[in-house]
């Protein structure tokens, strides 16, 4: 089997000389002709600026000014402003919409010499896992075009898994790094919120959006993580820390480490094809020299309704400003302000949206803002405390990333709430603040991925990514590729 192109082994290409950063592009740019059009990855590609950008990569390093990611090729999800390309965040409401500006990830990834592929599909407004609800039509995922690839960086995993980018950004809300990593078999890391700027990232849910780099390996995402993290005084929420080197403990031995299982992730509500895989995925560690510990966190199963309060009432917020005045889609044709305001929202709008909106809407009203968003809110506390008290027994903790295999396309069109339990094992690390990644653990049913989960400390994601990384030099997973 040969091995699929990783971010590292582009850079060193670049480095030795072998390949120059137009020829990579203009490979990868084949592939997407070619292959897009059947899995619906990319929303927006753009030749001409992306060989400007890997001519400009080639000059670096024909000046011997280049960085160790110049000239590597990566996409970047419809969520990040970037000057040049529209930014339609998977909806009809902004479908013209090209942004003034360039997003924090998108300077420092400018910055750093990397090539934008083009733009990658997504859920509308990030709302959704399964990457059906774009109004630019659903992705499918490359292991089987039945399934879905996850929500809602889909588009970016997907065409990591296809072959058509060897990495690309992705943000996570509720676990839309995370799960579609794990649903299309690529590696994933959503870090501690604050590490990554949101400035120009289109909100969702500004308490808990985060952005964070996808790759087929743990290193890859170390290597990325050092590109995209870093202080950004435009972003209220952004972290002011020191610069530190996320590959810094990919070498470091799993002898010792603590692994914690937290008995809610065990429950009878995981496939048995998820649970297999995961069981061999700690059987692995376990031979590693790591050892697990039984953990507990009582409210992991409140989670889900927590998050399904805060994330609609931040977006019924932030989704505000799009009324049809300042910019974005505006009703052809209305009687008077209100009734372009109403026919603007409906029309602009997908259902999953409107959805959200509504409940957010409602659980802010007047006389339920107390029984419901201020008791989530005081749940949130709780689960933050509960991996608190977990951490205290472990270094990491490891599970299932998601309870089943990907989903057939259409499987829950009338039952949203199937999606939402889909996000159990992935909302609490959001709701804390927390790290989390996922990475390829093996195959269920149907020859479709597995994601195995790894929760970190705040701040600990050079463990995590070390721990992962120790994995991957002893399984395969990582490497397969679509038939």
């Amino acid at each position: 089997m040969n091995a699929p192109e990783t971010v590292k082994s582009l850079a060193a290409k670049l480095a030795a000389g072998e390949a120059s950063a137009v020829e990579l592009a203009q490979d990868y740019l084949a592939k997407i002709r070619a292959a897009n059009p059947a899995i619906n990855a990319y929303v927006e590609t753009n030749e001409d600026a992306t060989l400007a950008e890997a001519r400009a990569a080639d000059a670096l390093r024909a000046e011997g000014r280049a960085g160790p990611l110049t000239g590597v090729p990566l996409a970047h999800k419809d969520i990040f402003c970037q000057t040049g390309w529209h930014a339609r965040c998977g909806s009809k409401m902004l479908e013209s919409f090209a942004a003034p500006y360039d997003a924090g990830l998108i300077e420092r990834s400018r910055a750093a010499g990397l090539v934008t592929l083009g733009r990658t599909n997504m859920d509308e407004f990030a709302m959704g896992s399964t990457n059906e609800s774009s109004f630019y039509g659903a992705v499918r995922n490359p292991w089987n075009t039945g399934h879905v690839p996850g929500g809602s960086s889909g588009g970016s995993a997907a065409a990591i898994a296809a072959g058509l980018a060897p990495a690309a950004s992705g943000t996570d809300t509720g676990g839309s790094i995370r799960q579609p990593a794990a649903f299309c078999g690529i590696s994933g890391i959503k870090p501690t919120y604050g590490i990554v700027s949101r400035w120009g990232m289109i909100a969702y849910a500004s308490s808990l959006d985060q952005g964070g780099p996808m790759a087929r390996t743990a290193e890859d995402c170390a290597l990325l993580l050092n590109t995209f993290a870093g202080f950004d005084e435009r972003d209220s929420t952004s972290l002011q820390r020191p610069a530190e080197d996320y590959t810094r403990a990919l070498a470091q031995p799993l002898a010792g480490l603590r692994i914690g299982l937290p008995k809610e992730f065990f429950g009878d509500g995981m496939a048995d094809d998820v649970r297999a895989a995961v069981d061999a995925a700690l059987a692995t560690f376990r031979s590693l020299g790591a050892v697990t510990v039984d953990v507990s966190l009582p409210r992991a199963g409140m989670s889900v309704p927590a998050y399904y309060v805060i994330a609609p009432a931040e977006a019924s917020s932030n989704l505000s400003r799009y009324d049809g005045v300042r910019y974005g889609y505006r009703a052809p044709e209305y009687g008077n302000l209100d009734d372009m305001y109403v026919k603007t929202r409906a029309q602009g709008f997908g259902a999953e949206v409107k959805r959200r909106i509504l409940i957010g809407a409602y659980v802010l009203s007047h006389g339920y803002y107390d029984a419901y968003y201020l008791q989530a809110q005081k749940v949130r506390r709780l689960i933050a405390q509960d991996y608190e008290a977990a951490f205290a027994q472990c270094d990491l903790i490891m599970g299932p990333t998601t309870p089943n295999t990907a989903y057939r396309i259409g499987q829950n069109d009338e039952d949203p709430m199937a999606m939402y339990l889909g996000d159990i094992y992935t909302t609490s690390v959001n709701l804390a603040g927390l790290p989390g990644m996922s990475i390829p653990a093996g195959f269920g049913a149907g020859g479709l991925p597995v994601g195995l989960q790894i929760v970190g400390r705040w701040f600990d994601e050079a463990r995590m990514l070390g721990a992962a990384h120790q994995f991957q030099q002893t399984t395969d997973w990582h490497l397969r590729i679509p038939g």
